[in-house]
């Protein structure tokens, strides 16, 4: 970690920038937070290095020394996955409002002042904003709106408004929360969440369904945005396939199934869903549209993710 001037009162809020490997992309993301216009707010910055073997270290020292006014910092986990960084960053953060974005994300302008204001004016626990794609290549046919949740993409210009529990909850590259939550609810649960190259998820998720068993309120607040870089390999169903599949084994690591009525260390039920999702998958890709048809497919690699973790966690109770 760099040394750095503490200042004697703590900042309003503490932006958490988590980075692996994306230095290029990265320096944009810490140029639009640069010019954020927050009028009379005080802000820090914190970016945490999760073991990164490019120039990101020196990419973040440039820029805390082209921008002396601004309090920023540069941290560095050494164990990896994006649910260690983070919770490195609220470690250190000094804010009373804790807000994330990832380093392929450009912030808008006035996002921080508007996700300060949105705080002060609501009593809310978190909050998640708008999320607008620029695509690095047109994505094709097939990718549609109900694939946007997968690549972290919201656009609904509804609200503000409370999310429940049917709700789809917010994304990391736009959220924020009071540093209460974590210090009454914990942090993010290191066994989820992405790991390197493992495309795993359910960290963000976990939380905010923490918030909201305490009684918390997450609002989703239209006027909070950003625009997320969405490169071209995350436009090819492999990349879909192996993100359900990797996720959802996740899941099934993180939350066991119960120990019965088990074939091969898998649940039964679990095996005839999967051939059931096969059956259907079959169906519509020879009767509905392609994006409809790959949703359904969706749900075998969800399944096949889930049976292989349930057989690893058997495994890993067998004498």
């Amino acid at each position: 970690m760099t040394d750095h001037p503490t200042p004697r009162t703590p900042p309003d809020a503490s932006v958490i920038v988590c980075t692996y490997n994306r230095c290029a992309s990265l320096a944009d993301t810490l140029a639009a937070l640069a010019a954020q216009d927050v009028g009379t707010g005080q802000w820090e910055l914190l970016v945490v290095d999760n073991n990164s073997r490019d120039d990101t270290r020196s990419t973040v020292e440039r820029f805390c020394e082209a921008h002396p006014t601004l309090d920023c910092r540069y941290l560095f986990q050494p164990a990896q996955g994006l649910s260690h960084a983070r919770n490195l960053g609220i470690t250190e953060a000094r804010g009373a409002l804790i807000v994330f974005t990832d380093d392929d994300v450009l912030p808008e302008k006035d996002w921080l002042r508007r996700a300060m204001a949105l705080m002060h004016s609501h009593d809310c626990a978190a909050f998640g904003g708008y999320i607008a794609p620029i695509w690095e290549h047109a994505p094709p046919a097939w990718l549609t709106e109900r694939f946007h949740g997968f690549i972290a993409i919201r656009m609904d210009t509804r609200g503000p408004f409370e999310l429940g529990e049917a709700d789809e909850l917010p994304f990391g590259a736009n959220m924020g929360f009071r540093r209460e939550v974590f210090d009454q609810l914990g942090m993010f649960d290191t066994a989820l969440g992405r790991k390197g190259n493992v495309l795993a998820g359910g960290e963000e998720w976990d939380l905010f369904r923490r918030v909201q068993a305490s009684g918390g309120r997450i609002i989703y607040a239209p006027d909070i945005r950003v625009h997320h870089k969405v490169e071209a390999f995350r436009l090819r169903k492999s990349y879909f396939r192996r993100w359900r599949y990797q996720c959802s084994r996740n899941e099934a690591l993180s939350a066991p199934l119960p120990d019965a009525n088990l074939l091969f260390g898998v649940p039964r039920y679990l095996i005839m869903q999967l051939l059931r999702a096969a059956a259907r998958t079959l169906s519509m890709t020879l009767s509905r549209p392609a994006d409809e048809a790959f949703r359904q497919e969706m749900i075998i690699w969800h399944f096949m993710g889930v049976i292989s973790g349930s057989r690893q966690m058997s495994r890993s109770r067998t004498p």
